[in-house]
């Protein structure tokens, strides 16, 4: 009876129930043991998901290429490239390849001149003039007025951007306090001060096409180079004095301190500044500054030199094709914008910053590049600003913050970051970090050496694409791997 019951094709309900169970039961203990074995660095699901907000972004805006990096406290847990960073010569993206940061050079300037105020070289409400007396005193309204670095860190100078007509400047302003933005303005709010100005600037022949979408702004780039002479200059500039030839007899926008006027042109005055006030060339003392962090790749963009795994730009013209973006010089906006990088050089930055944010004083721990104190002014927000590619925020010194908020149960959470985006001829940019807070479940119980937390690049080589939002669902994604591997 039984040899019959269980012959070859036979089998009873409760053993198939028992077999089913085990076998079950064997697959959760092959799971549990394969999450034991890869430990804490299991961001698997978390690089799923952001692997699909990349593509996303990479399909809507039609860049060739696009590269990512992610760390989690200090750790480099993820870098990949999507698609091709030189598509004449079919080389595809990679961890390694350099791409313009843009704006992001602002962040590394700031850094340095926040190093040089640290050791009493700087003096940040002195009158500009003292460092730079190549820089006219200047006149609003016929009043003396005095721009010092800490307004000119925090776009608050009045010192133009690329539009050379101030008129023009001062309505856009006026009519921007005192009326809602257009549709066309909502959709380009992500980019960077440098690529949403220049676009911007083009608008009305835009508005008129009813259903404009995000993707189709690159199409505006014949516009942009009409309008915006200044965001293509292809001279080259000996020094950074001899770039303050571009701007620096022109008239203010507002007084200095009562409005905020995103201004590349005010961090090349800067640049200046940190040349005078360390004694060094400005190329010279970042060059270094990038030595004493680690960030191998990391240089200014110039041309003649070789500079490998150097990824080519790109643009829409008028007809919707691909072409290679034009050539240009960024010799007259080094500090705000012409620097070259890779994401594993900015998640080192990123990661340089949260440690020194963190560290406390005195510690076992070795010190930051920063005192702990001056990063947290760095990355205060700053009065009567605004933060373009995130409306929940304002700027700060060289960074845009956004602090931590949630006014009802169960509403929006908003989380504490800083983040700069960049936008350049050809390319675009984020870096973005998420220090860890007091809502956030840390990998162990016990609290570990900084830094803590969360820092994302994104680096592609197609201007005009607003990457910060993406940033921010991708370091998101990661914080929600953290909680579950915790919990």
């Amino acid at each position: 009876m039984v040899s019959r019951l269980l012959r070859p094709g036979r089998a009873l309900p409760g053993m198939v129930l028992g077999l089913g169970l085990a076998m079950a039961a064997a697959r959760i203990t092959e799971d549990e043991a394969e999450r034991k074995r890869k430990g804490p660095g299991d961001y698997s699901r978390a690089i799923e998901r952001s692997q699909e907000f990349l593509r996303r972004i990479k399909d809507e805006v039609g860049s060739p290429g696009i590269v990512v990096g992610v760390s989690v406290d200090g750790e480099a847990v993820w870098t990949e490239g999507l698609g091709l960073a030189d598509i004449e010569n079919r080389v595809p993206c990679a961890a390694e390849s350099v791409m313009r940061v843009a704006s992001i050079s602002k962040s590394f300037t700031m850094a340095a001149l926040a190093k040089l105020w640290e050791e009493g070289k700087l003096d940040l409400d002195a009158p500009v003039q003292q460092y730079v007396p190549e820089f006219p005193e200047k006149e609003f309204e016929g009043e003396k007025v005095k721009i010092t670095t800490r307004l000119l860190v925090s776009h608050l100078s009045g010192i133009r951007h690329y539009e050379k007509d101030i008129h023009k400047v001062r309505k856009k302003i006026s009519k921007k306090s005192s009326q809602p933005e257009s549709k066309f303005t909502v959709s380009t709010t992500e980019m960077s001060g440098d690529v949403r100005e220049a676009l911007n600037d083009g608008v009305s022949k835009y508005e008129a096409k009813c259903g404009t979408k995000e993707q189709d702004i690159s199409g505006a780039q014949k516009d942009q180079k009409d309008q915006v002479e200044e965001f293509y200059i292809k001279d080259k500039f000996e020094t950074v004095i001899d770039a303050l030839e571009l701007f620096k007899n022109d008239p203010l926008v507002f007084k200095p301190g009562t409005q905020f006027l995103y201004s590349t042109h005010a961090w090349t005055l800067l640049s200046a500044v940190v040349e005078r006030a360390s004694g060094q060339k400005f190329l010279e003392y970042m060059k270094q500054m990038f030595k004493d962090m680690g960030m191998k790749e990391t240089v200014a963009e110039e041309h003649e030199p070789i500079i490998y795994n150097r990824a080519r730009f790109y643009a829409f013209n008028d007809k919707k094709r691909l072409t290679n973006a034009p050539y240009v010089d960024n010799s007259c906006k080094w500090a705000g914008g012409g620097f070259l990088s890779t994401v594993n050089d900015l998640l080192t930055f990123g990661n340089v910053l949260l440690y020194s944010y963190q560290a406390s004083t005195p510690s076992s721990l070795l010190p930051g590049f920063l005192k702990r104190d001056t990063m947290s002014m760095v990355w205060k927000q700053v009065h009567n600003t605004e933060m373009s590619w995130d409306k929940d925020g304002k700027y700060a010194m060289g960074w845009g913050t956004v602090e931590q908020k949630q006014e009802c149960g169960y509403c929006k959470h908003q989380n504490h970051y800083v983040s700069h985006t960049g936008g350049a001829v050809g390319a675009s940019s984020v870096i973005l970090v998420l220090p860890e807070g007091e809502n956030t479940i840390h990998l162990t119980n016990k609290r570990t050496p900084p830094p803590n937390g969360i820092v994302v690049a994104i680096i592609c080589n197609m201007q005009g694409v607003g990457l910060n939002s993406t940033a921010l669902k991708i370091a998101l994604e990661f914080q929600k791997d953290i909680k579950t591997i915790c919990s």
